[in-house]
């Protein structure tokens, strides 16, 4: 059952929770919550939502309107209780905003910006105390009564206290699962929309194609198909299926970020310049943005930090006007990146002051100013100037509006039944979670040690080393909700061996001083003291049967660089700290080793590869993380996931990214062109064999799709999972095209002994190119198909497009 709010009349229960102790539900009829101007046809739901907004629109007042443009966030103690932070001053906020406010920045946290383990969230009963009693004030205390609109953080699951915490979007990415993604998108909306909450800023649609850059984690990956089909299911899930912009129950508004290049920074640093042309724009980068808008109801997008050609993101109009807009058809709101609009003072040199920047933001259409408005506050007085129109004002207050009301802000606001929030991150959550788990890890390497084999619990009791610093925790990754209870590697594998084999454990190494990825200064651990206790690990497992090896990353050592003294980005693509040294001390021992690598960036890892018999790829999977990775060393799981980058050797090679042009990675002295591990790679427990792919047609017309039909037979002793995959190649064309490109995909079960047959549609889109007037066209000629179980083995087959 899906936890999300029952559809109730505000005549229901009324939720009142005081001090974080959790109170009884409180009858509406008595606490009076009454709409102003009850009888205007703003309030009739009744009518289409374009009168709804023109007839509030000409009831607004200009400082109304801007009050709608806004939000409060690192300033939020201003309309909080001096004396309790979990509790909303409405006389404080009338004082502060007289004419209401549009947004509110993460009402789960009490004062803006910080670390969890010092900025404690607030409990679900405050939480929604707090986002009640604020839209009872924006009820009661305005005017005209406009709800608020609050959002939080949901990349992979709600940054809050007692949500469900999944898999990191590039193990999500792994999965090559879209239904998956949409089911969990969903489960998060529901966990959202529980507490009162009705925008996320997620789903990230970033194409990813520098893994020196500390955000890669938070992507689908590289391909523009694989991103976008997982970014459309992420909408999906979040906001309900389909073009329909009204949400259902449970449902959230989903923000699509970052509108774009932000994903091949220069030097791969955070907000660095993207050196992209128009071509790798419209190739690369814009496609998952243009299939999400077209098919969803997508209902924000936000800017980047970055510049494209000397123009920052949020003051480019024809980025985020002829592009967005005009060319795509987009008509919802574009709202900044956290204090991206000042920083085209502070970082781009764009602008000499605030009110300037706000100028460029308002002239691109931006609408809406995160977190705190503090770019959009200086409105009233550049209007005054001149400088913007009342015109552009009233643009973006209406999209705000129709927002608001598609959300049933209007009719709903508040949470009227606390049940399904207490209920976040209950079985079903758990469940969902372990699925989505097990999915994404990936068999990189395997010479038959995996999967163990289970102990018998006999006389003969065999010693297993569990060693590593990502051995005993369960890492999340960033923008990371805090769950009810998280299983770390170690707990899953004593939880599946229990006194079957004695089990040995040793941190091995410290990867950072701390791990906590709000903390500025980042410290790797001592040398010495590393050395030192990488001896003492190897006499720990010097009498070891086998060693399961936990290494990788730290939520520190990859992770979004938001600013000069919170950096994230790395030059060094290898494991950092003493770790390689404890992989070969281990490996000197000749014990059968697994390396299970928990990651936020790609693992350019060439010495766990030359040392390890078996390695696992888990990136951060989430609060289920040790039950999966325990059953997928055991057989219990057989791992299906696929990598949705190239692993590149080392930073020499980059950019390293398997739909290169023709001339690309051409060669280098004293070292390979190839990459480690390819695009869409993984292994399995059992075997497959692929038959030559068959086109429903050898030749089509411009416009026109193929279907290709791919049969797999799992010739192994387990079931397992493959993931079929399509590419295509124009084999001649007027301007350049890749090598390869991704145009279709599915993951099929199939039974061992079995065969499946999978009908994969390649769509008319697919053969189209930019040309060189700029213009989207498919050149008749012939193209190659190819299909296979990653992007390096594949079969071909000739498809021609007709003149």
């Amino acid at each position: 059952m899906k936890v999300g709010l029952r559809p109730m009349a505000l005549t229901g229960t009324f939720l009142m929770a005081l001090g974080g102790l959790q109170m009884q539900p409180v009858m509406a009829q008595d606490i009076a919550v009454e709409r102003p101007m009850a009888d205007a046809p703003y309030w009739d739901a009744s009518l289409p939502v374009e009168e709804r907004v023109a007839d509030l629109m000409a009831r607004m007042t200009l400082e109304e309107k801007l009050a709608q443009m806004i939000s409060t966030w690192t300033n939020k103690a201003e309309v909080q209780d001096a004396e309790d932070m979990n509790r909303f001053d409405a006389e404080a906020a009338s004082e502060r905003y007289p004419d209401g406010i549009g947004f509110f920045t993460r009402p789960s946290d009490q004062v803006g910006p910080g670390s969890p383990r010092e900025n404690t969230p607030r409990s679900i009963e405050e939480s929604i105390a707090y986002v009640n009693e604020l839209q009872r004030w924006a009820r009661e205390e305005t005017r005209l009564g406009i709800p608020v609109m609050p959002h939080e953080e949901s990349l992979h699951g709600l940054a809050a206290f007692d949500a469900t915490s999944f898999p990191q979007a590039i193990g999500l990415a792994s999965t090559w699962n879209p239904d998956l993604v949409r089911e969990i998108n969903d489960y998060i909306a529901s966990e959202v929309r529980a507490r009162g909450v009705f925008q996320v800023l997620s789903p990230v649609v970033d194409v990813a194609r520098d893994p020196r850059w500390g955000r890669i984690e938070e992507t689908f990956g590289e391909d523009p198909f694989l991103v976008g089909e997982m970014g459309v299911a992420a909408v999906e899930g979040l906001q309900g299926v389909g073009t329909d912009p009204r949400l259902g129950e449970g449902q959230v508004m989903a923000t699509l970020k970052h509108m774009t290049g932000h994903g091949q920074p220069e030097s791969g640093t955070n907000v660095g310049p993207a050196q992209i042309s128009e071509r790798t724009l419209r190739e690369i980068f814009f496609p998952p943005f243009e299939e999400v808008v077209e098919r969803t109801a997508i209902a924000s997008v936000m800017a980047s930090y970055n510049e494209i050609d000397g123009i920052p993101s949020h003051s480019n109009i024809w980025l985020l006007e002829d592009i967005l807009r005009d060319e795509w058809g987009f008509d919802g709101a574009v709202v900044s990146d956290y204090f991206a609009i000042e920083e085209m003072v502070s970082r781009h040199n764009i602008a000499a002051d605030i009110p300037a920047a706000a100028v460029y933001a308002m002239d691109a259409g931006v609408d809406i100013d995160f977190p705190d408005g503090a770019s959009y506050r200086n409105l009233q007085q550049l209007l005054d100037a001149g400088e913007i129109t009342v015109q552009q004002i009233d643009t973006a207050v209406e999209r705000i509006l129709t927002m608001k009301f598609n959300a049933g802000l209007f009719e709903q606001p508040f949470v009227t039944d606390m049940a399904p929030a207490l209920a976040s991150n209950g079985p079903e959550g758990v469940a969902l979670a372990r699925r989505a788990a097990e999915q994404s890890l990936i068999l990189l390497q395997n010479d038959g040690t995996l999967p163990l084999a289970m102990p018998d619990g006999g006389a003969d009791r065999p010693t297993i080393a569990v060693i590593g610093p990502n051995a005993d925790v369960a890492r999340l990754g960033g923008y990371y909700g805090i769950p009810r209870e998280t299983i770390t590697p170690l707990e899953g594998i004593r939880a599946i061996v229990g006194d079957r084999a004695d089990i040995v454990h040793a941190e091995g190494v410290r990867i950072t001083e701390d791990d906590d990825w709000w903390v500025d200064e980042v410290t790797l651990a001592d040398p010495a003291a590393n050395r030192r206790m990488i001896a003492e690990t190897v006499e720990a497992a010097r009498d070891a049967d086998t060693i399961i090896l936990f290494v990788g990353d730290t939520e520190q050592t990859s992770r979004e660089g938001w600013g000069d003294d919170h950096l994230g980005d790395r030059t060094s693509l290898d494991l950092v700290g003493e770790q390689n040294e404890l992989v070969e001390a281990l490996a000197a021992l000749d014990k059968p080793m697994v390396t299970v690598l928990i990651n936020g960036r790609p693992p350019s890892y060439l010495g766990v590869v030359e040392h390890s018999n078996a390695i696992l790829e888990a990136w951060y999977a989430g609060e289920q993380q040790g039950n999966a990775i325990a059953d997928a060393l055991f057989g219990n799981v057989n791992p299906g996931g696929r990598l949705p980058v190239t692993v590149a050797r080392n930073a020499g090679q980059l950019p390293m990214v398997y739909n290169r042009k023709p001339t690309a990675l051409r060669g280098y002295l004293f070292d390979s062109n190839q990459p480690l591990f390819p695009f869409g790679y993984g292994l399995t427990y059992t075997t497959f064999e692929h038959a030559a792919p068959v086109l429903s047609a050898n030749t089509i017309a411009p416009g026109e799709g193929v279907t290709v039909r791919a049969t797999v037979t799992n010739t192994g002793q387990r079931d397992g999972d493959e993931v079929v995959q399509v590419y295509l190649r124009d084999v001649v064309s007027s301007v350049t095209r890749p090598v390869q490109e991704l145009v279709g995909f599915e993951r099929v079960s199939v039974p061992a002994g079995e065969t499946v047959t999978v009908d994969i549609p390649i769509r008319p889109r697919s053969f189209a190119l930019w040309n060189r007037d700029m213009e989207r066209e498919v050149e008749p000629g012939e193209f190659t198909i190819m299909v296979g179980p990653n992007s390096a083995d594949v079969q071909e087959v000739t498809l021609t497009v007709a003149e």
